[in-house]
């Protein structure tokens, strides 16, 4: 998983603002969101990103993985990110 070139990003407030250049469309992410960002500025493995995120929040393994997933569906469904030979289901 990666961001792609297609999203200008800047802080605003305790996260993010997401701009999708293609369709002038902005997303916000939160906090825990912005780490996922920044983490996905280089290709990562799913797994990778569902460990660093574990590793830094307190947050139970089941639900992370649901949180992390639904987030980077959404990502690549928006066109803010690319999967690279993995799926979410």
């Amino acid at each position: 998983m990666s961001a792609t070139k297609d999203a200008v990003a800047c802080e605003f407030g305790n996260g993010l603002a997401l701009l999708n250049v293609k369709s002038n469309i902005y997303y916000s992410l939160n906090g825990v969101g912005a780490f996922i960002w920044d983490l996905i500025q280089d290709p990562k493995p799913i797994l990778e990103i569902h460990q660093a995120v574990l590793a830094r929040y307190n947050v139970d393994p089941e639900r992370c993985k649901a949180d992390v997933d639904g987030l980077l569906k959404g990502l690549a469904d928006n066109g803010l990110a690319r999967l690279h030979h993995e799926e979410l289901v």
